[in-house]
């Protein structure tokens, strides 16, 4: 997705760009607004990867009937739907799970450092990742959230596939 609407690798997603394209989900011009404003907690008027990501999250929400908001982040749904007659890269494919999962390559250099930070019990700490989270210059609000979607069982701990999610 994020190469549909940044295809010159800027890192960045205008809002007139993500606007035109996230209209595509159908939703209302109030809920995508919302999406926008969660996705954008700063008003920096654009949207960098962990944002377009969180605003993709939010409308499969949407979609799916749930509330727009950051506790929503952690539902398990089937990815977006966007449709668009004449680019039928848009149209989600019958297999929901590529759109979410870790690429191999990517998810065999997470592992490698998640090894690196040597786990307990195959387990990191918050203590533990926090160096990395921190290396990544993000605000710190910003990590929080990170840290919220990428623990998903809550117990204060990352697991290696979790570890996987952080994405850094």
């Amino acid at each position: 997705f994020l190469l549909q609407v940044d295809p010159t690798y800027t890192g960045r997603v205008g809002a007139s760009e993500a606007a035109l394209f996230l209209k595509k989900s159908g939703l209302s011009d109030i809920v995508l607004g919302k999406i926008w404003d969660l996705a954008d907690p700063e008003g920096k008027g654009y949207l960098d990867k962990q944002g377009f990501y969180v605003a993709l999250r939010l409308v499969a929400c949407a979609q799916n009937g749930h509330d727009v908001n950051l506790s929503s982040l952690s539902l398990t749904v089937p990815p977006p739907k966007f449709h668009d007659s004449s680019s039928p890269l848009l149209i989600t494919p019958p297999s929901a799970e590529p759109l979410w999962a870790v690429r191999l390559e990517e998810k065999a250099k997470f592992d490698g450092i998640f090894e690196s930070l040597l786990p307990v019990q195959g387990l990191l700490s918050g203590d533990k990742v926090k160096p990395v989270l921190m290396n990544s210059k993000l605000p710190l609000d910003i990590l929080g959230r990170v840290w919220d979607l990428s623990d998903i069982d809550k117990d204060g701990h990352l697991d290696k596939d979790e570890f996987a999610v952080v994405g850094f």
